[in-house]
């Protein structure tokens, strides 16, 4: 069943004259459904605007039927949206889970303010709720901060069907638990997300970009060097002999910095088109083809010998490595990144590797934490509806 055609008439909201959003709430309708599910034992694929559809054990959900790939309902976040509360001088903006993104973003940019975790929206698309649930974070995640880090509260449906608020009604069994932060990166596995809570903050008065030619090697050294030191460094990057290095701040500072990092000023619409192309997958480099596209998280200080030899992008400034590998030759990179000190995702596999259920997604956890997982899973989602398999195929 799918709840796309029984929404309430849209309503139009606006906050001091900034752009308006569509205002839907179908929260109690929402938490009939998981009700339902609960008491005859079906489980659930969230799902949002598709945009992160990829990732993950989880095979794509069928709008068209209202069922998943694997039998289970789904149910559809997207219809649920809109900004309920926002005021520029608290730093802070609540909305609804299904709200666009980038209809975020336009409201924020009109009080001069923005997401500091910046989240990719691929394929131009994206939800708030889809933002949390993925924990994704842009370019500026080194300097600015988590998809955790500005979540402050969340209103959820739990796997019983009852509508929860955090931190407010709080659930004897999960006591103890940072619950609203909890649910960024589970990929929907421990509830329903429906209002979310983020801290935001001003944009920066002078942002510039430099454009320096290195080799990899050296990009690394400076990036190590420079990440001791007060630089007002908002992203680095490096690929194909170009580091790319973001300042932000007061004119002066970024003045002086970009001076010490040295290079080429990028112009202000081009380093604007290359962040944003970098942080959605835009460029040539991120187009899999027949290579799984994995993601290596690893510490800066990780020498390149340590990581496989192969095309790599370097993204939050060495902390983040994309590497193009071929199906069946990609079995060394995560014990490498784990002997390193990191973890590896496969994050977008090729067409060969798609449905390789031999390969899971995320790097296996321990065993204590996944006792852990498991605890926090079954306080929340005692019959495991939501997503099964999605993060873990025990979970």
């Amino acid at each position: 069943m799918c709840i796309t055609t029984i929404c309430h008439t849209p309503i139009y909201r606006g906050f001091r004259g900034v752009p308006t959003v569509t205002d839907q709430d179908i929260s109690r309708l929402l938490a009939e459904r998981v009700q339902s599910a609960y008491h005859q034992g079906t489980p659930l694929t969230i799902v949002g605007s598709g945009s992160k559809a990829f990732l993950g054990g989880q095979p794509s959900a069928d709008r068209s039927s209202g069922t998943s790939d694997h039998g289970a309902d789904v149910l559809d976040l997207s219809p649920h949206c809109g900004i309920l509360d926002y005021e520029p001088a608290e730093l802070v903006l609540t909305a609804r889970a299904g709200t666009p993104l980038a209809e975020i973003e336009q409201i924020l940019s009109a009080s001069g303010q923005m997401m500091p975790f910046d989240p990719p929206q691929f394929g131009g698309k994206g939800t708030l709720g889809g933002a949390v649930a993925t924990g994704l974070s842009g370019p500026a995640r080194p300097w600015q901060g988590a998809v955790r880090d500005a979540v402050l509260g969340v209103t959820l449906i739990n796997g019983q069907g009852e509508i929860l608020k955090f931190g407010g009604q709080v659930m004897k069994n999960v006591a103890g638990y940072d619950v609203s932060r909890l649910m960024a990166g589970a990929f929907g596995t421990l509830g329903v997300l429906l209002e979310i809570s983020i801290r935001v903050m001003p944009l920066p008065r002078v942002q510039q970009t430099q454009v320096v030619a290195t080799n990899t090697e050296q990009a690394l050294r400076w990036l190590a060097e420079w990440n001791q030191t007060a630089l007002p460094i908002t992203a680095a990057s490096f690929h194909d002999g170009q580091l790319h290095v973001r300042l932000a701040g007061a004119q002066s500072g970024v003045h002086k910095a970009a001076l010490r990092v040295g290079g080429d000023t990028l112009n202000e619409a081009a380093a604007s088109t290359y962040w944003q192309a970098l942080r959605d997958h835009q460029l040539p480099f991120f187009q899999v083809g027949e290579t799984d596209l994995w993601r290596s998280a690893a510490p800066l200080s990780t020498p390149v010998s340590a990581l496989p030899d192969a095309p790599q992008y370097i993204d939050w400034g060495g902390q983040q490595r994309w590497f193009r590998l071929p199906s069946g030759q990609d079995a060394d990179i995560r014990p490498r990144t784990t002997a390193a000190g990191g973890h590896a995702t496969l994050f977008r596999p090729s067409a060969q590797s798609t449905g390789n259920a031999q390969t899971s997604p995320f790097t296996p956890l321990p065993a204590p934490l996944h006792a852990l997982h498991q605890r926090i899973k079954t306080a929340l989602d005692p019959k495991g509806l939501f997503n099964a398999g999605r993060l873990f195929a025990e979970l």
